[in-house]
């Protein structure tokens, strides 16, 4: 009985550390399910206890008794044009304030909820009933819209920890396009479309300019907001499809190479994996800082210390928190303006780097702020008292004023010279 009861401890630890959550699925129909079945199987398989319903559910809910009821929130619901329940688009944004992950896939029936909510995060939809097209970029499957875009993989983002890794598979899209807030840096623009692509309705001649043309158009893009809360958006509901997982692909232009497998699921579950913070995510461990030679930290540092600080950082990875590779973290010392910087320095398990304090006190920190595209902000600060030097650790005699010391002596002794000559001088007297 007792092996029994060790044994479902340890599954309820590795459990909680797998990184899963509950998930809501809003669908605009049940169908969805099956034609989307691949992703959302990729999505249990790795632990996610995904719930699905549709976008009008009486029933929906996110925030109960002021809690959360879920970790993560899919929207694959593009044409909804009232959420249902207790939904609503600042429940969203209040979910994403408070931490919440969202996957949202439109298309170019796109409502007006999807829409307000890409515009809170900094993503401008173009209108409904327009779509992607390109004339030199579509599959030969395409209907005649050149809709069915065929994405180069030179078009993704330059960041492994969110499209995955570099592969030469092209991506199939078919959907609306957007374009970013240029005044939000928090935007990642994932997939962008060709320098010859841009967004309007299929159906119609050009009349005025497109919403989004050329590298500007976003297929996908993300938001990391401040709170290392986590958004995506694409402009395809198909891009997660069964159909276009398992589909070959084929610019219609002669000569050009057939895949028989799109890059749709790599990238599709590379956006998974980040979007839902099993990728790329950081924790400070233990921050340690002492003078060289010592091990605790003193009440007060002495300006000129000799200090050495070490920082542990983790990334979550499989489930668990592994010792984290990088190169690039740098230390401050700070009191208004930093003082010294300095990489710091990968010493087993953790990064540390010895330094010589400045010959200023005051109130500092010691503060490691990473903040690196694909990563959560990590962030540490660590306050510390430095003084002047005490008067029993001044010098007794400064060698750069050995000088000055010879000049008030030299002086002390031509006054003394010069008091003996005028006190036993004596002048002779006058005759007559």
């Amino acid at each position: 009985c007792a092996k029994f009861l060790l044994f479902l401890s340890l599954a309820s630890l590795l459990h909680c550390a797998s990184g899963d959550g509950k998930t809501l699925v809003l669908l605009d129909n049940l169908n969805i399910k099956d034609t989307h079945s691949i992703f959302f199987r990729s999505l249990a398989d790795r632990g996610f206890d995904l719930t699905f319903k549709t976008a009008d559910d009486p029933s929906l809910s996110l925030i109960k008794y002021g809690q959360f009821l879920y970790d993560h929130l899919i929207l694959f619901s593009p044409s909804v044009e009232d959420f249902g329940g207790n939904i609503n688009l600042e429940t969203i944004t209040s979910f994403i304030d408070g931490g919440g992950n969202v996957l949202v896939a439109a298309s170019s029936d796109i409502g007006d909820p999807l829409r307000e909510l890409g515009s809170e995060c900094g993503i401008e939809f173009d209108e409904e009933k327009t779509a992607v097209i390109d004339h030199h970029n579509y599959d030969l499957s395409d209907p005649g819209e050149h809709t069915l875009i065929v994405a180069d993989p030179e078009n993704l983002l330059k960041a492994p920890t969110i499209v995955g890794k570099p592969t030469n598979k092209p991506v199939l899209f078919k959907g609306v396009g957007m374009v970013a807030d240029p005044d939000n840096p928090l935007v990642l623009d994932i997939l962008t479309g060709s320098s010859t692509s841009y967004s309007y309705f299929p159906d119609r001649p050009i009349s005025q300019y497109p919403h989004a043309v050329g590298k500007n158009t976003l297929l996908i893009a993300g938001l990391q907001a401040r709170n290392n809360a986590r958004v995506v958006f694409s402009g395809s509901l198909d891009f997660f499809s069964d159909a276009f997982f398992n589909s070959a692909v084929q610019k219609a232009r002669p000569g050009s190479q057939r895949h028989e497998q799109t890059g749709n699921l790599e990238l599709a579950v590379a956006l998974s994996r980040w979007v839902f913070k099993e990728a790329g995510v950081l924790r400070v461990g233990a921050v340690t800082h002492h003078p060289v030679g010592e091990t605790a930290p003193p009440a007060a540092y002495t300006v000129t210390d000799l200090v050495e600080y070490s920082i542990v950082i983790e990334m979550l990875s499989e489930g668990r928190w592994i010792p984290f590779d990088g190169n690039d973290i740098q230390l401050e010392f700070v009191r208004i303006d930093p003082f010294v910087r300095t990489y710091l320095k990968k010493n087993g398990g953790k990064y540390s780097i010895q330094f010589k304090l400045p010959d200023v006190y005051g109130v500092f920190q010691f503060k490691v702020d990473y903040n690196r595209l694909g990563y959560t902000h990590l962030y540490s600060s660590t306050q510390v008292s430095v003084r002047p030097l005490q008067h029993t650790q001044y010098e007794r005699f400064i060698p750069s004023a050995f000088p000055y010391y010879a000049s008030a002596f030299s002086m002390m002794g031509g006054l003394f010279v010069f008091s003996v000559v005028f006190l036993h001088m004596k002048e002779k007297e006058k005759s007559d």
